[in-house]
């Protein structure tokens, strides 16, 4: 009986403890795209969604619609109590070099930008490893020596994927011609689809048969017009393959709902730790995604190519070149 009396109060403890750990609720503040965006944001909502049906633990959430609104939503999450809180994005950076100091006990994870706080873990990744990778399964498998990028706001992060998939097209054909856009100098740039179609369909029509989407929902419009003309799309961020199943070649998967799940699982198991992480190929932070939408599309050669390609980043026998530290692409 005394036994079962200190295993109840222990278990007391514990449960006591897990309760206090999250009685204000985790938050997410999504980046500008909307939520539901297909793409980067939902990759981050399935990441906390995930860790919720896993824990019953419910938090709360906001998607800006400008940069503007970063610091007043992220304000409200600290003062209100919410820890940890998983920030989006590149532009919301600002916002929390201003508000995770006035809160020093409060933890944020920020994804795909870098702040050096106490209470602040930064991950981002290796976004010139996926586009390596997008761009040798593009120069592998078009018929027509001509592929296309089109990419959403033009900031070095997008810049970046763009110069991997040249790199990675040019390693594979090296007279293979790239047409390359971007949409916008503005966050809007990453919720025009109907602009994603257009620049799509001119690429099409100037001869390319696979365009891969770097543009958050913006790229919905570029599957769409792959489906349209019968030609091949290649998806960003979460798996897209499914959208228009027999045109999306693949999608550069940025496993930005691990890294969700992860700072929610750790926080919950006190292990929670700021620093600087970055995620490429070798640390499992990017890959490209083969399911059943694709099966038919990829062959066996190929993929093995591919996986020789990807061994070869990992363990350093090819470097890919990073725009964002150079600000200029050789490719």
């Amino acid at each position: 009986m005394k036994y079962f009396f200190i295993l109840l109060c222990t278990f007391s403890f514990s449960l006591t403890a897990f309760n206090l750990v999250f009685a204000a609720k985790p938050a997410i503040l999504y980046a500008e795209g909307g939520k539901f965006d297909k793409s980067f944001n939902e990759g981050v909502w399935r990441g906390a969604e995930r860790f919720r049906k896993e824990n019953g633990i419910k938090y709360r959430e906001f998607a800006i619609s400008s940069a503007s609104e970063s610091e007043r939503y992220l304000r409200r999450f600290a003062s209100r109590g919410s820890n940890p809180i998983v920030v989006i994005g590149f532009s919301q950076a600002t916002a929390v070099k201003k508000v995770a100091p006035e809160y020093p006990d409060t933890k944020i994870t920020l994804i795909d930008t870098v702040v050096d706080l106490n209470n602040v873990k930064a991950v981002s990744f290796k976004g010139q490893e996926g586009g390596f990778l997008a761009g040798a399964l593009a120069a592998l498998k078009t018929e027509t020596g001509k592929i296309g990028f089109v990419g959403g706001m033009d900031i070095p992060l997008i810049r970046q994927f763009a110069c991997g998939y040249a790199q990675g097209a040019k390693l594979i054909k090296e007279d293979i011609e790239i047409f390359q856009k971007m949409t916008g100098t503005t966050p809007a740039a990453w919720s025009n689809p109907t602009r994603g179609r257009e620049l799509a369909t001119s690429m099409y029509e100037r001869g390319a048969d696979i365009i891969w989407a770097a543009a958050g929902s913006t790229g919905l419009g570029v599957l769409q017009a792959a489906a349209d003309h019968k030609k091949f799309a290649i998806g960003v961020d979460s798996n897209q393959n499914y959208l228009y199943p027999g045109f999306i070649l693949s999608s550069v998967l940025k496993r930005v709902d691990l890294v969700t799940y992860n700072t929610l699982k750790d926080f919950q198991n006190g292990v929670w730790k700021p620093g600087v992480e970055i995620l490429g190929l070798k640390e499992g932070g990017l890959d490209l995604a083969y399911d059943e939408h694709n099966e038919n599309l990829i062959s066996d050669e190929i993929k093995q190519k591919i996986a020789k390609l990807k061994a070869d980043v990992s363990n350093g026998d090819i470097l890919v070149h990073d725009y964002v530290e150079t600000s200029s692409c050789p490719f």
